[in-house]
């Protein structure tokens, strides 16, 4: 469920990737190796308005010191891959470094706020990345489609991206003043992915730079294509994709299913002579002369489905298409009685 929204992996998302490796790497490092140094990415706003320490908008805001947090939002992060898949990395990128500039005005902005109108005075916040990640649930809950894919005691609905926002609310719930960076954020996202002021005409990433960057990175970061899903166009939409999956995973089924029913005719020591009952098409009409004329007729099969009768009108179907009577009754069998899938796996044998 937490991977629906896109083939699985970071193929084709080489700036995800660096985002997952480089920032965990070194919130890992900070916090198990060199805890004296985490006074330097603390996001210290009183350090800020009082000393002048303008450098901690950029070290303070881009490693997590909080190990949950770094958790939390490398799993966002994984998922949003898919923005940089659609759109391309620079695009993705210039997303990610407009709403960065956007949310660290808009950190100040809030904290001043807070403090000249309810007296509440703020002076350190999370550190990280998280700005940016807050941004991203603007395109992912505007442009992603949603799936439902169960529902809980038949009134609550859980679809593909219900983990993601579980995820959202974990990471806002981590700290006392996170709702502060997650207002900031969404307020940065929206403003970014709406393009307002034409924002993305100036607050994005210059092209020689990302030339430099995949030349430099992409030979180091760049990922091969999962073997299960090279057939699935990465230009298709997504409902698109997920229909391909589940029609795939309809005939493993059914193939599975087909299986099951040869290994227990085998142990009762009845082998089914399956070029019989699913010859290739041009030898669908040999179907009633190919037993062996020395053997007695054989009443047909039941027409029951586990327990429950097949339909007579989708053998008629069936049998109206080109297919005998013997070989729909058998893939109406070995396919619960989908008209569908006994179809699909006549015309493949």
């Amino acid at each position: 469920m937490f991977t629906t929204t896109g083939s699985r992996g970071l193929y084709k998302a080489p700036l995800c990737k660096s985002l997952l490796i480089v920032p965990s790497a070194l919130a890992g490092l900070l916090t198990v190796g060199l805890p004296q140094y985490q006074s330097i990415f603390s996001y210290n706003l009183q350090a800020i308005r009082e000393e002048c320490q303008l450098w901690r908008l950029l070290c303070g805001r881009l490693v997590c010191l909080d190990l949950k947090d770094t958790f939390c939002s490398s799993l966002l992060i994984y998922n949003f891959r898919i923005f940089e898949r659609r759109y391309g990395s620079r695009k993705f990128a210039s997303f990610l470094l407009g709403t960065w500039i956007l949310s660290a005005l808009m950190d100040m902005l809030l904290v001043e706020t807070l403090h000249h109108l309810f007296h509440l005075k703020v002076d350190v916040l999370p550190s990280g990345l998280l700005g940016p990640v807050f941004a991203l649930f603007v395109p992912f809950y505007c442009s992603i489609p949603q799936v439902q894919v169960t529902q809980i005691f038949g009134q609550f609905s859980i679809t593909n991206k219900s983990l993601v926002y579980i995820i959202g609310l974990q990471l806002l719930t981590s700290s006392p003043f996170m709702w502060v960076l997650s207002l900031s954020g969404l307020g940065s996202g929206v403003l970014y992915h709406r393009n307002t002021l034409k924002l993305q005409h100036f607050l994005l990433v210059p092209g020689w730079v990302a030339r430099c960057s995949s030349y430099v990175l992409r030979p180091l970061l760049s990922a091969s294509e999962p073997p299960l899903e090279a057939g699935l166009g990465m230009g298709a939409t997504l409902d698109i994709q997920r229909q391909q999956r589940m029609d795939m995973l309809d005939h493993q089924i059914l193939l599975s299913q087909f299986a099951q029913m040869r290994r227990g005719h085998q142990q009762q020591g009845h082998l089914i002579n399956w070029s019989r009952f699913f010859p290739s098409l041009r030898h669908r009409g040999q179907n009633e002369n190919y037993a062996q004329p020395q053997q007695p007729a054989r009443a047909s099969p039941p027409n029951l489905v586990d327990g429950l009768p097949v339909s007579e009108e989708q053998v008629a179907r069936l049998v109206e298409m080109g297919f005998s009577r013997l070989d729909a009754l058998e893939a109406l069998r070995a396919s619960n009685n989908d008209i569908n899938m006994a179809t699909n796996f006549l015309l493949q044998h």
